[in-house]
């Protein structure tokens, strides 16, 4: 069916403000370049959207270059303002941006157990008050939340949780009711969390993944061809309740306790470190737990472990557990429409995400040795890392090796079955290293009693969907990097014949709140520039 002219108009506009968003301020000749559109279609679309003040002229494109030809032209990124919220049990995040995503103002509201659900509401209230008055700006067009628990698919509220606050149920309709003008839409943290990762962090190629969030509790978020997928309560991910071998009892309908969450929450991982004779973190939530990975992986990393624990070597061509390899190039936008034309559909997935930025990564994925930790190769065989479908030569210096007896290769340490969760093991875990087994030998043993628990709840994700990507997400995940990632990645290799690549989280725990804005973005853009006459409200 052709397109009328007003359709045209809409999709072509649509197109010229999606490459905008997506690379930038550009000049008339280059969005006609990247449309494919008319020399006279574009001037017009340009008219159109300036005086729809969706679009401004921003500077020139060189010294060189004066006159209409050189204007660059970007999105008017004080169109629209927008506030993001990371509610977690102990407090809120805010921030407060503009149209481009441009942070004006941050805030952190930290609100004490014993506060009562008023109290609580109108403190965080207060603070986005606050917050947008410190920005200048005169209202808020969207705003995204982010919080633990299930969002009712239906209204899209949160719902009742057990262990949850109160304060955090009411705090959506206390914002809607202070804000008139403003969109308030709620969505679970793991969730944003996944978005954020795939926009701008470790899953920026992947259109199917699963992110496993390691923090002060634990969840998943899974992505399929391109779509997030809640489920029919929406509660996809809710891995925390997750049956597992190694805890002392069963989860309930109302307590995760006894489930993926007390092996890998923020207390647990804590509780294990202190075991291994590490120092004790100030706090046992997330940041504390994740500071505890992190110190321990430094000290391996300083260590230099001979067997090449918790070094990463890259060869070319193979993709890395916890390291993207090279980003892929976007290409250029369908061609517009011109009226009369027919219009061509786009899925879901089409297009490019919007606030994806270029980042330099290594290729190659991290040979980790053998020792205490690691996978270990026959003798004479190069040392690998074995991948999904890729292996890659480490350097001359390794020197793991396994001795071939006549029945066929012996397995080193790292090639035995890891041990159940708990379960006693005869193990001598010092390297030739760490003769005493103390300094970096205790941090090894940590890291891999650790990725032995993450392990077991991957791979039953891994079972159900196939998704080919882990993503190890929290503060947790990231604060593993790919030292921890490659552990768990071996682990998966022994414990499922599907291939998996495991990457450590590139956003950590402002994952949330990164997500929360960039789906209060979307929300926004997606208003405004399907109907440029309305303008934000003020509140």
């Amino acid at each position: 069916m052709p397109a009328s002219p007003s359709t045209a108009r809409a999709i072509n506009d649509r197109l010229a403000l999606g490459l905008l968003q997506d690379r930038g301020p550009l000049t008339a000749g280059q969005l006609k370049q990247l449309t494919g559109l008319s020399r006279p279609t574009v001037a017009d679309l340009v008219e159109r959207l300036g005086a729809a003040g969706l679009i401004t002229v921003v500077g020139e494109s060189g010294a060189a270059r004066r006159g209409p030809n050189a204007r660059l032209y970007g999105i008017a990124a004080d169109r629209a303002h927008l506030a993001a919220l990371d509610v977690r049990t102990e407090g809120v995040a805010v921030l407060v941006a503009d149209l481009v995503g441009r942070v004006l103002v941050e805030a952190a509201v930290p609100i004490e157990g014993d506060t009562g659900t008023g109290p609580a509401v109108q403190r965080v209230v207060a603070a986005v008050a606050g917050a947008v008055g410190r920005a200048g700006v005169e209202g808020l067009h969207t705003v995204g939340i982010g919080a633990p628990g299930l969002i009712d698919p239906a209204t899209g509220d949160l719902r009742d949780s057990a262990g949850l606050p109160a304060w955090h149920r009411s705090l959506s309709a206390a914002l809607q009711e202070r804000l008139p003008g403003a969109r308030v839409t709620v969505e679970n943290e793991t969730n944003l969390a996944a978005l954020a990762e795939q926009r701008e962090g470790a899953a920026r190629d992947r259109d199917t993944f699963v992110l496993l969030w390691l923090g002060h509790g634990t969840g998943a978020a899974v992505v399929l061809d391109g779509t997030l997928r809640r489920g029919a309560s929406g509660g996809t991910g809710e891995i925390g309740f997750l049956p597992v071998p190694g805890t002392p009892t069963l989860p309930s309908a109302t307590d995760c306790s006894g489930g993926f969450h007390t092996l890998a929450g923020a207390a647990a991982v804590a509780s294990m470190g202190a075991e291994h004779g590490l120092p004790t973190p100030p706090t046992t939530d997330g940041p504390g737990a994740a500071g505890m990975v992190r110190e321990a992986v430094e000290r391996v990393r300083a260590a230099g472990r001979s067997a090449g624990a918790g070094r990463a070597e890259y060869g070319p061509g193979d993709r890395s557990a916890g390291v993207a390899a090279g980003e892929r190039e976007p290409g250029n936008r369908s061609a517009g429409v011109a009226a009369g034309e027919p219009v061509a559909t786009r899925g879901a997935g089409a297009g490019h995400p919007v606030g994806r930025k270029p980042r330099p990564v290594a290729e190659g994925r991290p040979v980790v040795g053998g020792g205490a930790w690691g996978e270990s190769p026959a003798a004479g065989e190069p040392v690998v890392a074995r991948g999904a479908d890729a292996e890659t030569e480490a350097d001359a210096g390794t020197t793991v090796r396994r001795e071939a007896s006549e029945g066929g290769p012996q397995e080193a340490l790292g090639g035995e079955e890891p041990p159940a969760v708990g379960e006693p093991t005869d193990r001598e875990p010092a390297t030739a290293a760490d003769p005493a087994g103390t300094a970096a030998g205790a941090d090894e043993r940590f890291l891999s009693a650790l990725a032995d628990r993450i392990a077991i709840g991957a791979a039953s994700v891994v079972a159900v969907l196939d998704p080919g990507c882990v993503v190890l997400g929290g503060e947790i995940g990231h604060a593993g990097g790919d030292v921890l990632a490659g552990l768990v990645a071996q682990r998966l290799r022994r414990m499922s014949p599907l291939p998996t690549e495991v990457r450590a989280g590139a956003l950590g725990g402002s994952a949330v709140l990164r997500g929360a804005l960039l789906t209060a973005r979307d929300r926004a853009q997606d208003t405004l520039w399907s109907d440029p006459s309305r303008s934000p409200v003020p509140s």
